[in-house]
């Protein structure tokens, strides 16, 4: 199965696709064109007349707020005695916008008002009273220290000075932020626009609609003072809008107006969209029908093709493409040549299994032939054995035989198998187990084994040398342990994180000599550890008899299954 992520862009539908929409795509990017022009039009106008609107807002604000500067100054000299209140009380009903008008002697006292003034024993320290005293023009603040009016205001306030120069306190004027702000009906404005006032830290202090304004994006009073106006989109009230911010007052208070951007089908942006839309719908008809077509001609006679291939692939090369008369000459001819390779590999196929099978046959006769021999030679060392009368000749033709006898039945396992290359070492180490102690138990007492394996196939170059060191270590323990009295014999084999060990012990007594012995068994046990790139070692157990060792790696190509602990005893 092709895994290449790029294959699939080299496909019939991918490459017919692409040619329809190269051949398209100018007149798609045309249509593309004239909408961005139009709508970049159209935003710009509703961007200048939203920025007209906002500086004539503040152009109003500042007009205002000279006016109150005129007057507080006009009023500022006689603004004193006990008529002082009801003259202010008198402009303060004449002039709408002013909440109070409120004299303050030197100290921040209030001399008179033309309203209620709430308490402040620290107005005189209040930082825009102390910028009073040197001040010769009004100063404007939002934050006096106390709340001057019920709704958001600000306080403008000129100093008031003797004849002589010397400051006499000020007369201060309450201002409410909702005389300074706009109407939104006023002609200037879009239809439907809407208008807020917004201190410098982007709170919004009055709006005449609350859903038709966005919080102001973090850099917005950096645009604004930089340029004198920002403009930018955001979603308010479910839809998106246009918003604007100009400066009204100073550094402090701005006000911000919100348009409805146009929609998607709104009458002003019609020609653009079907500019734009005639041309996208045109482009989407034409490749949904090259891709119909593509699939419904090529593609899928091509992958009713592969179905059937692969079919052929898992082994099934009687299928053949029933369908093959619909689909068209050229893919019908593919359809007749897979046919045709289907034949020709179930030909090879019989030929190659009857090959096989023959072969197979031969290496088992062979096997079969060389573990007759091998028992044949073992016959004969037996009737040499019993023709000796030298008790040490004697061993030392049974040690060979019983060797001889190991190879024999490695054959033996290999041609009985299901596997020619690889023998279960579980039931093959129960075999030679029992023909090891099964040939000396006529001739010495009783011996007792238990066998514990885990299951490992193993191939027959490791197989014969594993064999001939367990004939060792079992030999061993024979004549040295089992010799007088019988005993029982432990057969432990054990797989675990690609390391086998193999441990056959005694339970008689261990001499240091044993344990330390230099003879020929030892030396061939510890050449045929090494053959197996193993090690080996001998040690007293915990039952006072010897345990031979035998550690040896197996490689990540056996299949091991799950370690399973069997249990014989005989």
């Amino acid at each position: 199965m092709n895994t290449d992520p790029w294959a699939s862009l080299s496909t019939i539908r991918v490459r017919l696709i692409a040619a329809m929409a190269a051949a398209l795509l100018p007149v798609l990017m045309l249509g593309a064109v004239q909408t961005a022009v139009a709508f970049n039009r159209e935003a710009e106008l509703l961007r200048e007349s939203l920025g007209s609107a906002a500086q004539r807002s503040a152009a109003d604000a500042r007009a205002r707020m000279e006016s109150a500067d005129i007057l507080l100054e006009t009023l500022a000299p006689g603004s004193v005695g006990f008529s002082c209140a009801q003259r202010l009380a008198e402009v303060t009903g004449r002039i709408p916008g002013y909440d109070n008008l409120i004299r303050f002697d030197r100290n921040g006292r209030v001399a008179c008002a033309s309203g209620t003034v709430p308490s402040d024993p620290g107005r005189g320290a209040r930082p825009w009273f102390e910028q009073l005293r040197t001040a010769d023009d009004m100063i404007i603040t939002r934050d006096p220290g106390v709340s001057y009016s019920d709704q958001p205001a600000l306080v403008a306030a000129v100093p008031a000075r003797t004849a002589a120069g010397e400051f006499d306190g000020a007369l201060a004027a309450v201002i409410a932020l909702s005389s300074l702000q706009p109407g939104s009906a006023a002609s200037a404005l879009p239809e439907g626009a809407e208008v807020a006032l917004v201190d410098n830290a982007g709170r919004y202090l009055s709006m005449t609609d609350a859903a038709a304004f966005a919080p102001p994006p973090d850099d917005w009073l950096r645009r604004t003072r930089a340029s004198g106006s920002y403009v930018w989109y955001a979603p308010a009230g479910g839809e998106r809008r246009v918003h604007i911010a100009a400066p009204l007052v100073g550094e402090s208070l701005y006000v911000m107006l919100s348009a409805r951007s146009p929609g998607l089908f709104s009458w002003a942006r019609l020609n653009p969209l079907t500019g734009l839309v005639l041309p996208l719908v045109t482009f989407a008809v034409v490749l949904v029908t090259v891709y119909i077509a593509a699939d419904r001609v090529v593609v899928r006679w091509l992958i009713y093709l592969q179905r059937i291939a692969a079919l052929y692939a898992r082994g099934r090369l009687t299928v053949r493409p029933a369908r093959a008369e619909d689909m068209p000459a050229e893919i019908r001819d593919l359809a007749e040549t897979l046919e045709d390779m289907a034949d020709a590999i179930v030909g090879r196929d019989a030929s190659l299994r009857e090959s096989l099978a023959q072969k197979d046959t031969l290496l088992r006769e062979i096997l079969h032939r060389v573990k007759n021999n091998l028992q044949v030679i073992s016959s004969l060392l037996s009737m040499q054995q019993r023709a000796l009368s030298d008790p040490g000749a004697r061993a030392a033709m049974s040690d060979t035989r019983q060797r001889i006898s190991a190879l024999a039945l490695v054959y033996r396992a290999l041609y009985q198998g299901p596997d020619l290359k690889r023998v279960d070492l579980r039931p093959f180490l129960e075999e030679l187990t029992a023909q090891l102690v099964a040939g000396e138990s006529m001739r010495g007492p009783t011996v007792r084994t238990e066998l514990h394996a885990d299951t490992l196939m193993i191939d027959p170059d490791r197989l014969a040398p594993l064999a001939l060191f367990a004939v060792e270590a079992i030999t061993n323990a024979q004549k040295h342990a089992f010799a007088e009295r019988g005993g029982l014999l432990s057969v432990d084999f054990r797989t675990a994180d690609g390391e086998a060990v193999l441990e056959i012990a005694d339970d008689g007594v261990a001499t240091d000599q044993a344990l330390a012995g230099t003879g020929v068994g030892r030396t061939l046990m510890t050449a045929f550890a090494r053959q197996l790139r193993g090690h080996a070692e001998v040690l007293r157990n915990a039952a006072g008899g010897v345990t031979v060792r035998l550690v040896f790696p197996t490689p990540p190509t056996d299949a091991f299954e799950a370690p399973e602990r069997n249990h014989a005893a005989a």
